[in-house]
């Protein structure tokens, strides 16, 4: 019996290539990583929406710039007394990353459209009381 050739995985291809716009100020990598998958998912066009990622990516960039900080200090640091304290970043790191996380929540990025919940009672003409 002959085989039949191995049929290629199923992919879909676009045929129009994603857009992805500048932001309005230069972005280090973590920012524009995230600006282009925010970009990507939801095309933000409108002003104030633009405006509001260009500052969450801003605050991305802040966040890993203060991690590789804080990741060469170490989280405890001494005082001149030698007693040990936390990094004085970690307070700015947490933060900022309570900043992204709000303002995402303002863009509306967080929620997820919602399954319907099926079928409706009576077939589908509304709800109709029990006989």
């Amino acid at each position: 019996m002959a085989k039949n050739p191995e049929k290629p995985p199923f992919s879909v291809i676009s045929a129009l290539p994603v857009q992805i716009p500048d932001p309005p100020r230069p972005l280090s990598a973590h920012g524009r990583q995230l600006w282009d998958r925010v970009q990507t998912e939801y095309a933000i066009s409108d002003v104030g929406g633009v405006e509001i990622l260009a500052q969450i990516c801003a605050a991305q960039d802040r966040v890993e710039a203060l991690r590789a900080r804080i990741d060469g200090d170490g989280e405890t640091v001494y005082t001149r007394s030698g007693m040990p304290r936390a990094h004085p970043a970690l307070r700015d790191e947490l933060q900022l990353r309570s900043f992204i996380v709000k303002s995402l929540e303002k863009l509306g990025l967080n929620v997820e459209a919602m399954k319907p919940p099926g079928r409706p009672p009576g077939g589908g003409l509304g709800w109709m009381p029990p006989r």
